[in-house]
């Protein structure tokens, strides 16, 4: 087999099962077209090739979130006219069955067909290619409602003994549902809903959602790592991003060791090191709480955090954009916005503020605690009053009580509440929905912290002290 581009020509042996594999060394970005020959037993010419950034768009539902779907969709759709910046959208397949190929096919962005693409990976993509000035390729392989466990290769995962309890859970379920009594459970479902969705349908009626087949599905280990992140592998990119985490919050206990887990894997799969990858912290979402206390979103929201230990990782906090009542935020313009600044700084060279002030450290001097945040080279501003919102406290007794946060340094807030004399934690926006205003001069919501280290709600019953 042989394959010319660009003024060079390499060759590859095909293997028994037919497949190879030929690295073409790096050239120059270029937005002139160019032509990819391929020629063994037949011939094949590739027109229209450009050389440029692609990013891989990935994650649940907020990552799927379609443009059209999106605050100003409409608008952002009718002023994207770009050949140079390309898209392409993974099919979902949920399956064991390692898969090599994905129908699909790389098409220029315009007005049409960014609608239904990636909202956040469009705008993130867009940001590139008009700041660059060179051709950007985006890889749209979200699922909605996926778990963290499914994007991992099945073998890799039943090795590590910090998920035993997970695939023992996986492998009896599984059981469950290959068992004859499970299919016919899942065939007679099946029938009840299509007798349900043609009635729906004729009174002109919603249907109803039709019953999940989890073998198949979007959260079953493997599942997705097989059929949608397999056939990927070894094309070349730059990085990353990542909006997931809803699904695994219950977990959230699990998910710091999963998630870095799963970038971790990522990166060995594809053999090109550490490449960037960074994610989206969880919006604030559901009731607002009237008290201060325990929240499994908020423990998702450390893990993502505690993840940043990796090299070329990134956090874009959006604690501020959510809706209590839709988990689907539509103000993907300001994800976009915070994702890009870190590629821009950290991989492109532009000085730029990028990341999101975090906790550093905490003095508890009587009934005062001073929090001293890193601010990377920015200072602290309470939005909109000038109390710093979003605090809480407690005593030994462990009850967490509202505070009043004061900022009193470019990077510290003073601490207080009337009803804890002698606080020993504090923790800022520890809620599902928290209400909190503190920035960084540049507009960059403060991470939610914890400085306790009582146990998590998440944290299975036999792993607790």
């Amino acid at each position: 087999m042989t394959v010319q581009f660009a003024g060079q020509t390499q060759t590859a042996t095909a293997g028994a099962d037919g497949r190879w594999t030929v690295k073409l060394a790096a050239v120059p970005a270029s937005a002139t077209p160019q032509t990819l020959t391929i020629a063994g037993t037949s011939q094949r010419v590739i027109q229209d090739v450009l050389v440029g950034e692609v990013w891989m768009c990935s994650g649940q539902s907020n990552m799927q979130w379609s443009l059209g779907q999106s605050y100003h969709g409409d608008l952002e759709a009718l002023a994207s006219s770009f050949p140079n910046l390309r898209i392409i959208s993974v099919p979902q397949v949920g399956t064991q069955e390692k898969k090599t190929d994905f129908k699909g096919q790389w098409e220029a962005a315009n007005k049409d067909n960014v609608r239904d693409f990636s909202a956040v990976g469009f705008l993130y993509g867009r940001y590139l290619h008009e700041v660059l000035g060179v051709p950007v390729g985006l890889i749209d392989n979200a699922w909605g409602g996926s778990a963290a466990e499914a994007w991992v290769r099945r073998e890799s995962i039943e090795k590590e003994p910090r998920f035993a309890a997970l695939m023992e859970n996986t492998r009896k379920r599984e059981a469950e549902l290959l068992s004859p009594e499970g299919k016919a459970k899942f065939e007679a479902s099946l029938a009840k809903w299509k007798e349900e969705a043609a009635a729906a349908k004729a009174a002109k009626k919603v249907a109803p959602r039709a019953p999940t087949d989890w073998l198949t599905g979007n959260a079953r280990p493997g599942n997705i790592f097989a059929g949608v992140v397999h056939p990927s592998l070894g094309y070349g990119m730059k990085g990353v991003i990542w909006y997931q985490g809803e699904s695994n919050a219950g977990r959230a206990w699990e998910y710091a060791e999963l998630f870095p887990f799963m970038i971790e894997q990522w990166r060995k799969e594809w053999g090109q090191g550490n490449f960037p990858f960074y994610w989206v912290q969880l919006a604030d979402y559901k009731a607002e709480k009237p008290e201060p206390g325990e929240s499994d979103w908020a423990e998702l929201r450390e893990a993502q955090t505690k993840t940043l230990w990796l090299p070329n990782s990134g956090q874009a906090v959006i604690i501020d954009i959510g809706e209590g009542r839709d988990i689907h935020p539509r103000n993907k313009q300001e994800v976009a916005a915070r994702l890009v600044r870190w590629a821009l700084a950290r991989d492109y060279g532009f000085k730029l503020p990028y990341r999101s002030p975090e906790f550093k450290s905490v003095e508890f001097t009587g009934a005062k605690a001073l929090v001293t945040l890193d601010c990377f080279g920015s200072s602290l501003r309470a939005f909109d009053v000038a109390e710093a919102r979003g605090f809480a406290v407690c005593g030994e007794d462990k009850v967490w009580r509202w505070a009043e946060g004061k900022v009193i340094a470019p990077n510290k807030v003073e601490v207080t509440s009337a009803q804890v004399p002698a606080p020993i934690a504090v923790r800022y926006a520890w809620a599902d929905n928290p209400v909190c205003n503190l920035y960084s001069a540049e507009g960059l919501p403060v991470t939610p912290f914890r400085t306790d280290d009582f146990d998590p709600i998440t944290k299975p019953k036999a792993a607790a002290k």
